[in-house]
């Protein structure tokens, strides 16, 4: 019997924690112990115990500097699992190895997953110093310009929605934009000119450029992130190279069921 909205008839409370933790990392870079225990209402002891087991079955990983704890591999694999059967990695990498052979530069598949974007597949550019592949990375989706190019497709309710928490936002550089407030004025810029626009915010000194990918019905199942050292990424190359990528975003989508 299919299991109704209000859940399971006999749960089992440390798989629903373990779970509970897991949906967590889903919308955080990285958790503490003492977040872990204030937001499933568990002693410490516990979401030790917890997190100490999905480390050992690799759903996550402990940082020995900070000893916070992240996504690990295994969710990777699962996430990459759960995309297979509606994959377009295979029938996009032509395209995109081609507008590597165009522009040189480092060029990525992503996908929105909650509030992070995964990095789904890579062809690295052809410079000696280049953007390296962050496949199997997520990182937080209002950081990037992957991130932001599909969070433009969502309205404005859904962007509070999925930032109910806080209004701060988490930053991985000074750059990066601070509030959900001024994610909202970001993404109407994006949705203004059809691109999106990563100036040192996820890394310094990287610059990227996004576009959509939409099926031949107008769905957007996907980006493509376009990364470079900022100085061969400046503002008058910019336009050159979102037409690139909007023609080949549009040839990767005309084969898209």
């Amino acid at each position: 019997m299919q299991e109704g909205s209000s859940g399971p008839r006999y749960p089992i409370e440390s798989v629903d924690n373990a779970l509970k933790l897991l949906l967590m990392l889903r919308d955080r870079r990285a958790i503490s112990v003492s977040e872990v225990s204030e937001d499933l209402s568990v002693a410490p002891s516990t979401a030790h115990r917890l997190l100490a087991m999905l480390v050992h079955h690799g759903f996550v990983r402990q940082d020995p500097a900070t000893k916070a704890y992240a996504a690990g591999p295994v969710l990777a694999e699962i996430s990459f699992a759960a995309l297979r059967d509606s994959d377009i990695r295979p029938r996009a990498r032509p395209f995109i190895e081609e507008l590597v052979r165009e522009v040189g530069e480092t060029v990525h598949l992503v996908m929105l997953n909650g509030t992070q974007v995964l990095f789904t597949d890579c062809v690295e550019g052809t410079r000696a110093l280049r953007a390296g592949s962050r496949v199997g990375t997520r990182l937080p989706a209002h950081c990037t310009a992957g991130g932001k190019v599909l969070l433009a497709e969502l309205p404005d309710d859904q962007i509070r929605e999925l930032y109910r928490d806080d209004e701060e936002l988490e930053q991985l550089t000074p750059r990066s934009v601070a509030t959900v407030t001024g994610l909202l004025t970001a993404l109407d810029e994006t949705r203004r000119h059809g691109y999106a626009l990563n100036d040192g915010e996820s890394e310094e000194e990287l610059r990227a450029v996004a576009v959509a990918i939409r099926d031949p019905v107008g769905r957007v199942r996907a980006a493509i992130t376009l990364s470079a050292p900022g100085y061969r990424l400046p503002p008058d190359q910019v336009p050159g190279v979102v037409a690139a990528m909007r023609r080949t975003a549009d040839r990767i989508g005309e084969i898209l069921l």
